[in-house]
C-alpha cells in the first residue's frame, strides 16, 4: 500500500476546514439553502483579459496611423507625399483584383481579423475551472494543475497503487495508475470511488467525467 509519508516528495490534501477569526477553533462553512443554491451554484468560464494581443493590434494601428497622418500633414504643408505612399498609391492603381499578392494580402487580412473576432467570443483561461458559487458576488476558480495534483494525491492513498498520472481536462480527467499488487478490477473499484469523492470535493461548477485505467508495471531488462 502506498501512503504519504511526511512532507518530502508528497502533497498534503487540502484543508476542508476553515478557522474562525479571532479564535482557535474550527467550524464548517454553513450550508448553502436550497434557493440561493440554485440561483448563485451556476457559474461560466473566466474571461481572459487579453492584453497581448489587445496591446499589439493598438501598437500596430497607433503606427499605421501615425504614419499617414504624418504624410498627409506634410503634404498640407506643401511638401511631396513620401516615396512608400505614391509606391501604395500606384500598386493599387494598377493592379487587378485577381493579382496573386492581391489576394495573399487579402487572405491574411481576412485570417487577422477572423483571428481578432474568435478571440473577442471566446472567453479563453482554459487552464482555470470555475468552481461553484455559493454567493452570487464571489467567483473562485481551479487550475487544472492543482486538481490533477489533489486527484493524484488522494488516488495514491488507494491500496495496491504504485504510480499515478493524472491529465486534468475542462471535461473529463484521464487517470492512470500502475499497480504493483492486487487485483486491478479491484484497484480500478477503489479508484473510481475514491476519485469520485475526490472530485466531488473539488466543488468545480461541471465536475468532468472520470476515465480510470490501471495497468500492470513494465518488466525491467
Amino acid at each position: 500500500m502506498s501512503e504519504p509519508q511526511g512532507s518530502e516528495g508528497t502533497t498534503q490534501r487540502l484543508p476542508v476546514m476553515e478557522k474562525e477569526a479571532g479564535t482557535g477553533g474550527e467550524y464548517e462553512a454553513p450550508p448553502v439553502p436550497a434557493g440561493d443554491a440554485d440561483e448563485a451554484g451556476s457559474s461560466g468560464r473566466f474571461w481572459s483579459a487579453r492584453r497581448v494581443p489587445a496591446g499589439i493590434v493598438a501598437l500596430l494601428l497607433l503606427v499605421v496611423a501615425g504614419a499617414f497622418l504624418y504624410d498627409v500633414a506634410a503634404v498640407r504643408a506643401g511638401r511631396d507625399a513620401l516615396a512608400w505612399r505614391r509606391e501604395l498609391a500606384r500598386q493599387l492603381a494598377e493592379r487587378p483584383l485577381d493579382d496573386t499578392w492581391v489576394l495573399v494580402g487579402a487572405g491574411v487580412a481576412a485570417a487577422l481579423g477572423l483571428w481578432l473576432i474568435v478571440l473577442a467570443a471566446t472567453p479563453g483561461l482554459r487552464a482555470v475551472l470555475p468552481m461553484r458559487r455559493s454567493h452570487a458576488d464571489v467567483r473562485a476558480g481551479l487550475h487544472r494543475e492543482a486538481a490533477a495534483m489533489v486527484l493524484r494525491d488522494r488516488a495514491m492513498e488507494a491500496a495496491g497503487v504504485q504510480s499515478v498520472r493524472v491529465r486534468m481536462r475542462r471535461a473529463r480527467a484521464d487517470v492512470r495508475a500502475v499497480s504493483h499488487f492486487r487485483e486491478q478490477d479491484d484497484v480500478r473499484a477503489d479508484l473510481e470511488a475514491t476519485l469520485t469523492e475526490a472530485v466531488r470535493g473539488l466543488g468545480l461548477s461541471r465536475p468532468p467525467t472520470l476515465s480510470v485505467h490501471v495497468v500492470r508495471p513494465g518488466r525491467k531488462g
